[in-house]
């Protein structure tokens, strides 16, 4: 399934991750919310894994131009997935070192998630 973002009211993004995620569809994604950053905005980012698989092997995840430009304008991110996932999404969303809290999420509380990011 490939990776789609939507943009909600009140400056939500909703991404829906599913398969193995490619680093070259993260940084479309990336990209995306970069502009609108630069017209103004201030993402709140519901990412919602759906028979996720996990990340590219071999990519080089190691860029890091959009964390360090853009991570002080994103003000929270929910986490959706699989308890399994709960550890990686968490480190790869740099939970407890961006500004942004970061906060992992069960399918089953997906309402809460929405809650919790529109606060």
């Amino acid at each position: 399934m490939p990776t789609r973002i939507k943009s909600e009211a009140n400056g939500i993004y909703v991404l829906h991750l599913g398969g193995t995620l490619k680093q070259s569809e993260f940084a479309a994604l990336q990209s995306r919310i970069a502009q609108d950053i630069d017209t103004g905005a201030k993402p709140r980012v519901l990412a919602i894994l759906e028979n996720f698989e996990g990340w590219e092997k071999g990519a080089d995840w190691d860029d890091l131009d959009f964390a360090l430009a853009y991570s002080g304008e994103i003000t929270r991110i929910a986490i959706v997935g699989e308890p399994m996932w709960e550890a990686h999404a968490l480190a790869f969303a740099g939970a407890g070192v961006r500004n942004a809290s970061v906060r992992f999420f069960p399918p089953e509380q997906l309402a809460e998630a929405q809650r919790w990011l529109a606060e």
